[in-house]
């Protein structure tokens, strides 16, 4: 009995350390390409694959790369667009959804399962294909060449009304009927609990989001044309095609790195944010 303990407790070892190795090994394979692009930013220049002996060098390092950016672009409007989108764009998304998505798993809707339906309907629809008529909506309106048309645009979503309805759908009704029994009104139980119980999904969805915001090339590439309304991945690409007789890539890469760490900060903070909001967020019926 004892050996057959030790055993399986000796089988159960390896299996963790080799599921932790692979993670382990998973982790380093994704994260190489973050490293070299860092270090390759810091480079004087990229002749050739020669010159990248010196990555590891650290005496070989510098910042001008990232000077010739702040020289060559407006980086810093850029990268107050790329916020204010982003934080306008998500907060909105989020508040909307999970407005949205309690009407339709709680209120008293007529024919809500045909709007959830019809919602659910546009997740068919490719973006390329709404950008022409999103583009003559927005000239119409004269927002063409500002933020507001890249954020007008962001503020609904059919994958975050899904969500939300199925989260709310699970929300547990006793609490909704005792809301109602202490003279709560359907906005005040929306505001006051059911929307705390789903910080989860409202943390999980606001990442999404703003993620999928702060790294959109397409419609902002059709929606500006002036640097006082681009965004940074914009901005990135208007500085690949200014090199006429060759690429710089410690420049290049040194506005990668300047788009890529913002969004990799907050997906390290934002983690544990999850995290925080799903052990503080559990309910039982």
């Amino acid at each position: 009995m004892v050996r057959r303990v030790f055993i399986n407790g000796l089988l159960q070892g390896l299996f963790q350390g080799l599921a932790w190795a692979l993670l382990a090994g998973f982790f380093g394979l994704a994260l190489v390409p973050l490293v070299l692009m860092i270090l390759a930013s810091l480079l004087p220049e990229i002749t050739g694959p020669g010159s990248l002996s010196a990555l590891f060098a650290p005496q070989h390092w510098q910042l001008g790369a990232y000077a010739q950016i702040f020289r060559q672009l407006p980086v810093a409007t850029y990268a107050l667009n790329s916020v204010l989108v982003s934080v306008v764009t998500t907060a909105g998304y989020t508040l909307f959804a999970a407005m949205a998505g309690y009407a339709l798993a709680r209120l008293p809707v007529r024919y809500k399962s045909l709007w959830f339906w019809l919602i659910l309907l546009t997740l068919m629809i490719p973006p390329q294909v709404n950008i022409v008529p999103l583009f003559l909506l927005m000239a119409k309106a004269g927002l063409i060449n500002s933020i507001w048309a890249l954020i007008i645009p962001g503020l609904f979503g059919a994958f975050g009304v899904f969500l939300m309805r199925q989260w709310f759908s699970d929300f547990p009704v006793s609490l909704q009927e005792s809301a109602a029994l202490d003279g709560c009104s359907a906005s005040q139980t929306f505001w006051k609990i059911a929307l705390p119980t789903a910080r989860p999904v409202l943390v999980s969805l606001a990442l999404w989001i703003f993620m999928a915001t702060w790294n959109a090339f397409l419609w902002p590439l059709v929606a500006t044309h002036a640097d006082a309304a681009r965004t940074l991945p914009v901005g990135l690409a208007a500085l690949k095609a200014s090199f006429r007789d060759g690429m710089d890539w410690p420049v290049l890469l040194a506005a990668a790195t300047i788009t890529v760490l913002p969004v990799l900060m907050l997906a390290i903070i934002g983690q544990k944010a999850w995290l925080s909001a799903t052990l503080a967020g559990g309910v039982k019926e």
